[in-house]
């Protein structure tokens, strides 16, 4: 198996941070990179209409969530984005299609998710996806 980059979606929550690790494992086993993608959930713009986010606080948090996965990655190269996981306006862009999405954008090799569900936490927004993302990706997926 020849794999170049591991798409690892993450959300803030603990699971996707252990997803996450898996994903520098398997990065650091086949010399890849990690794209690490912060999935904004509905919980976090719910009531909000379109351009009330406050994307300064949005880009500090997953920042703040990347340069962690960043000081766990050693030598293994990381990239970011950040993506919202849903969209009022557009009924068919929940988690897991955004995820394969970005997997097919990034030239994804490998994907790792974190199983669902895991916290029931209405934040964690990657857990809402994962049965998706296992049976729709043409990808291997690791779901940890």
């Amino acid at each position: 198996m020849d794999i170049e980059t591991v798409l690892a979606p993450v959300d803030g929550s603990d699971e996707s941070l252990a997803a996450a690790e898996y994903g520098l494992a398997v990065a650091d086993a086949y010399d890849a990179s990690v794209h690490a993608l912060y999935v904004i959930g509905e919980e976090s713009t719910a009531g909000l209409k379109a351009g009330e986010i406050e994307e300064q606080e949005v880009a500090a948090a997953s920042t703040a969530f990347i340069d962690e996965i960043r000081a766990r990655a050693g030598d293994v190269p990381v990239e970011q984005s950040t993506t919202h996981g849903f969209s009022a306006a557009r009924l068919s862009q929940h988690p897991g299609s955004v995820i394969l999405d970005a997997a097919e954008e990034v030239d994804a090799d490998f994907l790792v998710v974190p199983r669902e569900p895991l916290a029931g936490d209405p934040t964690a927004v990657i857990e809402k996806a994962t049965e998706y993302v296992i049976a729709y990706a043409s990808q291997p997926v690791l779901s940890v």
